[in-house]
């Protein structure tokens, strides 16, 4: 809830300041410091500065031990601008850290701490003091309480450090401490006050020793002091004196070096005072020359090294306590050259290149290969997208793959041993298609034209050569090109006339521009503009009508939509006239979506021929009417019933219904087709079915029925308006139900390629139609064209095949219907049954409906 009530505050505040300049966070100008405040008369108030600046202004608040501090509840403290002002401040009150925060709509700031305390000093005690007692001659000590006071003992900023020098070297050592009252500085060595002397001098902090010897080591000390503390900084010198000694830093035991290149091989000995170094490459003294230099810190270095160069070197070390040497080899190798170097290239994006990186190098040399792209390392380890390195040892070629536009710019191989860098650069021009023109704008818009300028996006490295404009409406399928003038926009056009708008639609535009590499990203669509409105210009198509009720012109047609509508107040103007006739009746819809018209008049004639003319208007005028075409006016229901209609059942599921033709005339009423009912007499299913027949057909057949039943049916004509009378019903009784049960304990028997089959009658129930006959159905077990034998025997013979499986089914025949199949048989090959014998087996009533066995083939009658 505070947070809310907050930003019902604040919301004000951000939209007054929103107009007035750049918001700001606070930022801190002023800090507080800490502070000792001497308790005297003379000052009655604390100020601990805080300031800030912010857009709004910050305001302020105080923690003092890390606690708000409220200004509404005393005025012991209070605001001056930003700065704290205590008043009477109180040593056991006020004492303590305080922090200022500043804050505005965008956030706070606390400063650092400022600790606040107290200097005074109080009165002495007033107890009275026992009496000291002494004898004459004798020293005594009287103690003196000081009375409660603060000060500020010192504190160190700058403290001695160790420091080993040597002989015959300067000491500077210096100190500092801070403190109030200012502490004043004693140096001691050893425990024992150090005094000025001829090498010694001592300035405050300060000590300096010259000409420094051996016995000039110790511990030193440098105290601060004031009255109220005294504190030390202790440091060791250490003088030291000793000959060279190279066992620290010893010389290089191998410098290695390139043909051309130039050494430097260090010579560093520990020596107390400082040796001076000689070399000697072998047995050979080497002085100075064009090439050879002797540093000041005794390295040697030598320039454009040759073979000859190649040898021990020995560093010579000496002072007056003796003489030391140490030995390195110097190994002269083979320089490492660049023999092909990254060349220029202009390539197209999308292809893919290899920067070439090869060099030749001494072959005991690792060669490192690192490639630059703009200044950046490209980190191939990494699976850098794209960069690829190809190659083998001296080779280090880059391959890019897939280039894109980013890809330009500058490439550097860098080819890194032990013992240089060298490198080569190239750079890579990557050409694409232009990118998306910019700032479309669209001014001068028409009914059917606008105007359009644009500014060219970037190139990509090859000039624009063609401008290209395309729209989008509510109504089009993505973005079109469209038509301009001037007709081409070359690379150096900038602005066009769009023509061949629809009046009255809304347009999005944009450009794209092309170069010789292909088609680039279209510009950002421009704001969404609506054409002017004007007279409508197409006319509906697809005049129909006809139908309805007598005394109706029914006309239709095809609906504008609305991209062609060119207005507002669109709609349809309908003209129609007798054939023969030579004035239009006219009438209007005013409905957009409306595409059928019914004319309702009582003189009109039925199946009366008119001319129909249907146009367009809106709101900018009367637009184009549509081609006459002929639409005849509404018809009467016919008025005959057909006769002779008769009822025939097929079978349990199937009956047909015929009758004869209606000889119609204007006067009975059109026929255009028949429409057949039919039903049961079952109360409870009062559900009728009607199928309709078109033209000059008298019979139809019904499926789908049950079996056993009494059928009803009626026919009646119809035309456009509507249904004539029913004939008289007529019913029939569907045939029973087909036999339930499939033939049953089937056997066979084959001989070469005759196939002899036999099986029980099937028994039907009393609801079963009778069993008039039977149909075997047979194929090849590799094709699916099935064959039909029908029979009204319990036996079959087939002719099939030597080397092809039969697969076999029977089922009954009767006025229902066909009954239920059998299983189906496999009849295996003759080769099959050859190879593995004949086997047989014997009927027994626990075997299931299908028996092989092995019989005599019988007479057998087929049906074919």
């Amino acid at each position: 809830m505070r947070l809310l009530w907050k930003l019902v505050i604040l919301l004000p505040l951000i939209n007054s300041s929103a107009g007035d300049g750049l918001l700001s966070r606070p930022i801190f100008t002023q800090e507080p410091h800490d502070v000792i405040f001497p308790l005297d008369l003379s000052k009655s108030e604390v100020i601990l500065n805080c300031a800030a600046n912010g857009y709004p202004s910050p305001h302020y608040r105080w923690k003092q031990n890390g606690t708000d501090i409220d200004f509404t509840m005393s005025y012991h403290y209070r605001l001056d601008g930003g700065s704290l002002a205590i008043n009477s401040p109180h040593t056991d009150q006020d004492i303590g850290m305080y922090q200022c925060l500043a804050t505005n709509l965008l956030g706070t700031i606390l400063s650092r701490k400022a600790k606040l305390q107290f200097a005074y000093i109080e009165d002495f005690e007033t107890k009275t003091r026992s009496t000291v007692s002494v004898r004459e001659g004798q020293g005594v000590v009287l103690l003196c309480g000081p009375p409660p006071h603060f000060g500020a003992p010192p504190e160190w900023e700058q403290k001695i450090q160790n420091t080993h020098l040597s002989i015959y070297d300067n000491l500077l050592w210096e100190c500092k401490a801070s403190g109030k009252p200012n502490p004043w500085y004693t140096w001691l060595k050893n425990g024992e006050r150090l005094n000025p002397e001829e090498r010694i001098q001592i300035e405050n902090g300060t000590l300096i020793i010259t000409m420094l010897n051996v016995s000039d080591s110790g511990v030193y000390q440098c105290a601060a002091e004031n009255k109220y503390q005294i504190i030390y900084a202790n440091a060791e010198l250490r003088v030291l004196a000793s000959a060279p000694d190279f066992s620290k830093s010893p010389v290089k035991k191998k410098s290695f070096v390139q043909v051309g290149g130039d050494i430097v091989i260090g010579c560093k000995p520990n020596a107390f005072p400082r040796a001076a170094i000689s070399w000697k490459r072998g047995t050979e003294t080497l002085r100075q020359s064009k090439r050879i230099f002797l540093l000041e810190d005794g390295s040697l270095k030598i320039y454009n090294i040759t073979r000859s160069d190649a040898g021990s070197y020995t560093c010579i070390a000496t002072n007056q306590f003796g003489t030391a040497k140490n030995t390195g080899s110097l190994i002269v190798k083979e320089r490492t050259v660049i023999t092909v170097p990254p060349s220029k290239m202009d390539v197209t994006v999308g292809e893919s290149i290899v920067l070439p990186c090869q060099v030749s190098h001494d072959p005991s040399i690792e060669v490192v290969f690192v490639w630059f792209f703009n200044g950046d390392v490209i980190d191939l380890k990494k699976g850098v997208a794209h960069f690829e390195r190809i190659g083998g040892e001296s080779v280090g070629d880059l391959m890019i793959r897939n280039i894109q536009l980013h890809h330009s710019g500058k490439y550097l191989c860098t080819v890194q041993t032990t013992l240089e860098s060298l490198s080569a650069v190239a750079d890579i021009i990557v050409r694409g298609p232009p990118g998306p023109p910019e700032d479309v704008q669209v001014e001068d818009i028409s009914s059917t034209t606008s105007q359009l300028s644009w500014r060219a996006g970037p190139d990509n490295n090859s000039p624009i050569q063609i401008f290209t404009i395309q729209t989008r409406t509510p109504f089009s399928v993505g973005w079109q090109a469209v038509a301009t003038v001037p007709e081409i926009l070359n690379g150096k056009t900038y602005n066009a006339t769009v023509v061949g708008l629809s009046p009255w639609v809304e347009y999005e535009f944009r450009v794209v521009a092309g170069n010789s590499i292909g088609i680039g990203e279209p510009s950002e669509p421009s704001e969404l503009l609506r054409t002017k409105a004007s007279v409508p210009v197409v006319a509906p198509v697809n005049i129909h009508g006809g139908g309805g009720s007598r005394s109706e012109l029914v006309i239709t047609w095809e609906s504008i939509p609305e991209e062609l509508q060119n207005g507002e107040g669109f709609g349809y103007i309908i003209m129609f006239r007798p054939v023969g006739s030579t004035t239009w009746s006219k009438e209007k819809v005013s409905s957009v979506e409306s595409s059928r018209f019914v004319y309702r008049n009582e003189s009109i004639i039925p199946l009366s021929p008119f001319e129909v003319k249907v146009g367009v208007y809106n709101n900018e005028g009367e637009g184009s009417l549509s081609t006459v075409t002929i639409v005849y006016s509404g018809e009467d229901e016919p008025q005959l019933a057909p006769r002779g209609t008769s009822l025939q059942s097929f079978s349990a599921s199937e009956m047909e219904v015929s009758w004869n033709a209606i000889a119609w005339n204007r006067n009975t009423g059109r026929v255009l087709g028949y429409e057949v009912l039919y039903w049961t007499d079952d109360s409870k299913e009062s559900m009728i079915g009607k199928i309709r027949v078109s033209g000059n057909v008298t019979t139809k057949n019904i499926t789908g029925l049950k079996a056993n039943t009494i059928y009803f049916a009626s026919v009646r004509a119809y035309n456009t308006a509507g249904t004539g009378p029913s004939s008289p019903p007529v019913n029939v009784t569907t045939k029973k139900s087909p036999p339930s049960q499939p033939p049953a304990n089937i056997a066979w028997k084959l001989t070469n390629s005759k196939l002899c089959l036999n099986w029980e009658h099937v028994k039907t129930m009393e609801n079963e139609s009778e069993v008039l006959g039977y149909k075997i159905l047979y194929r090849q077990n590799r094709q699916s064209k099935t064959h039909i034998l029908e029979t009204n025997n319990t036996s079959a013979e087939l002719l099939v095949p030597f080397e092809e499986d039969y697969l076999i089914e029977i089922r009954t025949v009767s006025d229902g219907g066909d009954g239920s199949s059998s299983e189906e048989i496999r009849i295996p090959k003759m080769s099959s049954l050859s190879s593995r014998g004949i086997q047989f087996l014997e009927p027994s009533t626990h075997f299931l409906s299908i028996v092989i066995v092995i019989f005599h083939c019988f007479a057998i009658q087929p049906l074919i």
